[in-house]
């Protein structure tokens, strides 16, 4: 099942998602998860990004069609980010989120995570350069953080109409998104 992509302005993506019960049954899920972002050419989704606030999240780096990431595919469920080092680092990030908009984002190059697989093996691994990253902006998501936190004051004043307009939904995207409902 593909689900709607859940845009800017929606509280449950500033919202700090809550841990997953241990054993709970994510394969359909997960499975639904990798068919949405695939759908949307994405290379990480995030369960707050399809309307869910739990600490879960996908990643693909095969569409990248680098030697880094062309192997790049993982679940992570209630991961815990241990310690970020090495030098930061800007790339231009964008999000499924957050159509659109690409702005450089200084990250630190490397980390260590402990998490779980969506058979609830437990890992604790080391990853570097585009890896690293994409962990730490699907991380983010789960934490509420979106890559436009980041920006500077100035950017963000600059960057307000489009923001404006994406709760609005008054964006080109090709994929379905949910747009926030204006109480």
């Amino acid at each position: 099942m593909i689900y709607p992509i859940v845009v800017y302005g929606d509280p449950v993506l500033k919202k700090k998602a809550a841990e997953i019960e241990k054993g709970t049954d994510l394969t359909q899920l997960v499975e639904d998860m990798y068919e949405t972002m695939k759908g949307a050419h994405g290379i990480g989704l995030a369960a707050p990004q399809i309307g869910k606030s739990i600490r879960l999240f996908v990643v693909d780096g095969r569409p990248l069609e680098d030697e880094e990431t062309n192997d790049f595919v993982k679940v992570f469920v209630n991961p815990e980010i241990v310690e970020e080092f090495g030098e930061e680092w800007a790339f231009e990030e964008g999000c499924l989120s957050i159509p659109n908009i690409r702005e450089d984002v200084e990250r630190p190059e490397s980390l260590k995570i402990k998490y779980y697989d969506e058979k609830w093996e437990y890992h604790e691994e080391e990853f570097d350069g585009m890896k690293a990253r994409i962990i730490q902006h699907e991380y983010d998501h789960i934490e509420g953080i979106l890559f436009t936190d980041y920006l500077t004051p100035l950017k963000k004043r600059m960057l307000k109409g489009k923001l404006t307009n994406i709760t609005k939904g008054k964006m080109k995207v090709e994929y379905r998104v949910a747009i926030p409902v204006k109480k």
